[in-house]
């Protein structure tokens, strides 16, 4: 076995990886970027390698770096983690004549499944179904334009070293295309070093299904079953479960035995994922098409983990020792139910805009120990949340019952409080993976530990994230990758809260005010007699009044008395309610932060302003003026931080409605910004290459 590894990675895989690698007794050395010379993985680590400045390209993605740091340590093997450097031939040759071992596939099978455009060849020469497609050069935008209109709109175009959703775009006309293969162009060679891409037919109303592999050096493979990764934004995978709602038996096996002739056929060995498109109306389990093999370890690995018992990293770096799996495919399991959530530094009320800066608060949810794997192989099962200090923890999460079995919460991560989120990297800041007995359980679980999770500074998905958790269409599985834009059309505001629920939260507030109320009466020093606290409470959530009254017999909303249970002391940020009835769970956990007359109360995926007056005050109010807001829509405003990459206007120039007027690059990914009316340029205010500020004015018009 290895003595000591190198995880050629950053972030949540990197801190993933050391957490297995320590538990089998490996030493571990981090490479970290001058953005992350005090992030938790170099922390983590036994010990650690500086590579070069903050953007990826000057340091993580320089493979010569980090080989030089491998042999610097006297590291006997690297894990490339997501594959910052995994889809790259020579990088595994080059650690081959260093006499270092790579923690992955062989440079072979790396090459024929890394290229996109290559893989689906070998994918029809094997019999494989593939995607209707244009495989070969395209040579320009009118060449783009030719192929599109003979394929059929709609069409998929796709940098062919891409992943993780970057370097694609959807076109359903000429426009569409002429539009966005350059940018697709500059996507692949900015991320991947490849500006190739290659164009296919997007079928509609599809789910994404994948197949877990693992193999060894030994000619043996097998699949984990599937995971379904539906749920998409732009592209870019949002949830993820498995097994597939939509998935029987019958396609399991199917699917599961065309990936593993695949990998076969090319000499695979160590984790992989053979990615498929399924056609959701195509109830024979057949209409399932190869989109693209990843020839590394992916980020919705959790949820495999947990209903196999397996550790994927551990089974990894086995096969690399050269270690048989020691289990065959009639041995692998499939236990209950587990779902993923990417928790994401952007903010789902302003169009999903990347947001960066520091983490003021990070309290992930309490995680649940995990039961030591008996599943086939005997992987190592793993909590998975950073701990680096004795900083308190948020209180326990009152978890559902689940069909007969507790739910149990993972959190993977690789961040911490006080922490910077970088424009440089993913925006990613951790996954959120629950387990039960049942679907319905890991769905339960999933809303509970959202509501549990306080995230301050930087803006987050979670509200988003559970929204979705509580949407029938998904509660339902009735999933396709256009669930997103077909139940958001005009974006998101918030998960809709029913009456029950905003009775609930007035009476915390009342509660609450209750509270802060008495504390302020016992203050030493102040004149006369010590007032009692208010009884009487209006309180108003998304314009409604609510007549709350607060006594030692209990709390009376609308006339009506609440059966709750609730403890709240000035200054706690979080209030759990037991009573509450919602989806079968009589526990509510509600964030509180102090807010402008009342409080603002985040609950089962929206946050909720409660302005909180005694009784005798609130008709008072009908008398305050509104403020109106400023007239900003002559400005084009930067809505968020990133690099200015492309102006298409001067000033004097003449724009219509939704003519795109700049670029604005921020995570790897580009955003277009279009007029929101027509106008003249009046003035322009920034410049192309400038660094913007979120809000910061890019042009004023007439």
């Amino acid at each position: 076995m290895f003595k000591k590894i190198l995880v050629a990675n950053r972030g949540e895989i990197a801190c993933r990886v050391m957490r297995t690698a320590k538990a089998m007794g490996i030493k571990t050395v981090a490479v970290y970027s001058d953005a992350d010379a005090r992030a938790p993985h170099v922390l983590m680590a036994d010990e650690s390698v500086r590579l070069g400045p903050a953007p990826a390209a000057e340091s993580y993605l320089k493979a010569e770096l980090i080989l030089l740091a491998a042999k610097e340590t006297g590291a006997d093997c690297i894990h490339p983690g997501y594959g910052f450097l995994s889809e790259r031939e020579s990088f595994a040759l080059a650690c081959a004549e260093a006499g270092i071992a790579f923690v992955g596939p062989p440079p072979n099978a790396i090459a024929a499944m890394g290229d996109k455009i290559e893989s689906k060849k070998l994918a029809k020469a094997a019999g494989v179904n593939v995607v209707p497609g244009y495989l070969g050069e395209i040579d320009s935008t009118d060449h783009a334009v030719e192929i599109a209109g003979g394929i059929g709109y709609p069409v998929m175009m796709k940098a062919s070293a891409g992943g993780g959703g970057k370097g694609m775009r959807l076109a359903y006309s000429e426009q569409d295309v002429r539009e966005g293969f350059e940018a697709t162009k500059r996507e692949g060679l900015a991320s991947f070093g490849d500006d190739r891409v290659f164009i296919e037919k997007f079928i509609e109303s599809p789910r994404h299904i994948e197949i877990q592999l693992i193999g060894d050096q030994h000619g043996n493979i097998v699949y984990l079953n599937e995971r379904e990764c539906s749920i998409q934004r732009r592209h870019q995978k949002v949830v993820e479960e498995a097994p597939s709602p939509f998935v029987t038996p019958k396609m399991r096996k199917a699917m599961g035995e065309q990936a593993v002739a695949l990998a076969q056929a090319v000499g695979y060995f160590s984790a992989g994922t053979v990615e498929l498109i399924v056609s959701g109306a195509d109830t024979t389990g057949e209409g399932f098409y190869f989109l693209e093999m990843n020839t590394r370890l992916q980020v919705e690995h959790p949820v495999t983990e947990e209903i196999t018992g397996l550790d994927l990293v551990e089974l990894m770096i086995r096969v690399a020792a050269g270690e048989p799996l020691g289990f065959t495919q009639d041995e692998v399991k499939l236990n209950g139910w587990s779902i993923e959530n990417r928790v994401y530094a952007e903010d789902p009320y302003r169009g999903f805009l990347p947001s960066i800066g520091r983490l003021v608060r990070y309290n992930p949810p309490e995680t649940s120990p995990l039961p030591q794997a008996g599943g086939a192989g005997g992987g190592h099962a793993l909590s998975s949340t950073v701990t680096l200090d004795d900083g308190a923890s948020p209180p326990p999460i009152p978890l559902p019952q689940a069909g007969g079995g507790e739910a149990r919460v993972r959190v993977d991560d690789g961040v911490r409080e006080g922490g910077e989120v970088s424009m440089f990297y993913d925006p990613m800041i951790a996954k959120l993976i629950t387990w039960a007995p049942t679907r319905d359980g890991a769905i339960a679980a999933q809303i509970a530990a959202l509501d549990a999770f306080e995230l301050e500074g930087p803006g987050n998905n979670i509200d988003f994230l559970s929204a979705i958790m509580q949407h029938p269409r998904f509660q339902s599985g009735a999933l396709t990758t256009g669930f997103i834009a077909e139940e958001y059309p005009d974006g998101f505001h918030g998960a809709p809260a029913d009456a029950e629920l905003l009775k609930t939260l007035a009476a915390v507030a009342a509660f609450a005010a209750t509270a802060e109320a008495d504390r302020a009466r016992r203050i030493d020093g102040q004149l006369g007699k010590r007032l009692r606290p208010p009884a009487d409470w209006v309180v108003s959530i998304d314009k409604i009044d609510h007549a709350v009254t607060v006594s030692t017999d209990g709390i009376m909303v609308d006339g009506e008395e609440l059966d709750l249970s609730l403890e709240y002391t000035p200054g706690d940020r979080m209030v759990v309610a037991d009573g509450h009835e919602t989806d079968g769970d009589e526990h509510l956990t509600i964030r509180i932060a102090k807010a402008r007359a009342g409080f603002k109360l985040t609950a089962r995926g929206a946050s909720h302003v409660a302005r909180v007056l005694p009784a005798r005050v609130a008709p008072y109010t009908a008398h305050l003026i509104e403020k109106v807001a400023p007239d900003l829509s002559k400005f084009l405003i930067c809505p968020m931080p990133g690099l200015l990459v492309r102006l298409d206007v001067a000033a004097g120039d003449r724009v219509e409605a939704g003519q795109p007027l700049a670029v604005v690059e921020a995570m790897k990914m580009e955003n277009i910004l279009r007029a929101e009316k027509t106008g003249t340029v009046k003035s322009v205010a920034a410049k192309t290459g400038d660094s913007l500020a979120v809000d910061q004015v890019i042009l004023e018009l007439d």
